[in-house]
């Protein structure tokens, strides 16, 4: 599993929150951490879900990924 850690434009409430953690959750291999407003924390199998198809789900929701950077490997 990676831990990533990405900054996200466009959240300004708690809908945004519910929305972009919703998006994340339906996600196979993904285990959404934490997600506040202009942040999400998620730990992923690369080899089901990569960060760039994470990203696309957000992007979906009509938010921006401004950057997605590995925190640590769990």
């Amino acid at each position: 599993m990676e831990r990533v850690t990405m900054k996200i434009g466009g959240m300004s409430c708690g809908h945004c929150v519910a929305s972009v953690k919703n998006a994340l959750s339906a996600l196979e291999g993904v285990d959404v951490e934490q997600v506040a407003i202009g942040q999400a924390v998620i730990s992923h199998d690369p080899g089901v879900t990569s960060t760039e198809v994470i990203a696309q789900a957000v992007e979906d929701e009509g938010y921006s990924v401004v950057s997605a950077e590995n925190v640590q490997a769990r």
